[in-house]
């Protein structure tokens, strides 16, 4: 690809977000749960409440990744509160809101859906969607300028992670029950793609080509649908982009990167002073954030967290 051609590329970005306080929200849920109760317990609800955190990963690609074209929020007859007030609409003039039956059409039959594995099956059928876009979730921030080669050498995805042993294959852990979360979700895709190991990518923006889902779906439909057929989240599921990313691997059209250039964080037990240092020094050397479980912060934290990430889009 000529250097003309990568400057040309266009990068759009989409966003998956909900906003679980909404009590439509939650009346929607009810009927499709067995026992209510789940709905109030912390690790079932902490999957869709928020603390209004999304501003802060649109505000961050308006900064530092001013060569996004548009930015697509899929949410669920939903706004997030900060487009809904008189705000800056020049601002955000290449941000719009992508209904879930805007990707699920001709499959309708699916919806409501509470589960994001299956919504990201689907998010490559947004209308007008580059062929070049960068998946974020709502609690992801880019926090010091990037450029398009971030995302995408030669027009090819970076992919941050390492590879790894399934967990059958390691020692220790066929003694160790198996958590059925996100680890296995990905091996269940790299299995799929063909391989023995898989690449375990992390909480960063995932970049992906457009065509190898387009690709993917058209031989194997089966698959997605058999992957969107649930509510709510389930250890039948595969990661999607997972298994995306696989396939990138498989036809050698990616570049692998070791070094994650993220800070993490995924609770909020430590002192206040220590979030203050890896906030304050750790990030300069770093591109992205992601803090999982903000509505799950203590107060004091919070407050300072949410005034760090202001200033810092500022």
């Amino acid at each position: 690809m000529t250097k003309k051609k990568l400057d040309d590329i266009i990068i759009d970005a989409v966003i998956l977000w909900v906003d679980g306080n909404d009590e439509k929200h939650k009346a929607k849920m009810l009927p499709y749960i067995k026992i209510n109760k789940l709905t109030q317990s912390k690790k079932f609800r902490s999957r869709y409440e928020q603390v209004d955190e999304i501003q802060f990963t649109v505000d961050s690609i308006l900064k530092f990744a001013s060569y996004v074209r548009n930015i697509y929020i899929i949410t669920d007859e939903q706004t997030p509160s900060f487009l809904k007030k008189n705000v800056n609409q020049k601002l955000y003039k290449n941000v719009s809101i992508i209904d879930h039956k805007k990707i699920f059409n001709g499959f309708e039959e699916y919806l409501p859906t509470f589960s994001s594995r299956t919504i990201e099956t689907f998010m490559f059928r947004i209308p007008n969607l580059a062929e070049h876009f960068i998946y974020l979730n709502d609690d992801f921030f880019l926090i010091n300028e990037t450029k398009p080669s971030d995302f995408f050498k030669n027009g090819f995805p970076v992919l941050r992670g390492k590879w790894v042993n399934f967990d059958k294959d390691i020692f220790y852990k066929k003694f160790k029950k198996i958590k059925l979360g996100h680890k296995t979700a990905q091996q269940k895709a790299a299995k799929l793609a063909g391989f023995n190991r898989y690449y375990n990518f992390k909480h960063t923006p995932h970049p992906f080509r457009k065509s190898t889902f387009v690709n993917h779906f058209k031989t194997n439909e089966k698959i997605f649908v058999e992957n969107i057929n649930y509510k709510f989240r389930s250890n039948n599921q595969l990661l999607f982009q997972g298994l995306i990313n696989h396939l990138e691997i498989k036809n050698k059209t990616c570049v692998l990167q070791n070094d994650l250039q993220l800070l993490y964080f995924r609770s909020y037990k430590k002192p206040l002073i220590w979030y203050k240092m890896k906030l304050n020094i750790n990030s300069n050397k770093k591109l992205f954030l992601a803090m999982q479980s903000l509505d799950l912060c203590p107060p004091k934290i919070l407050n300072y967290i949410l005034q760090w990430l202001q200033k810092r889009m500022n």
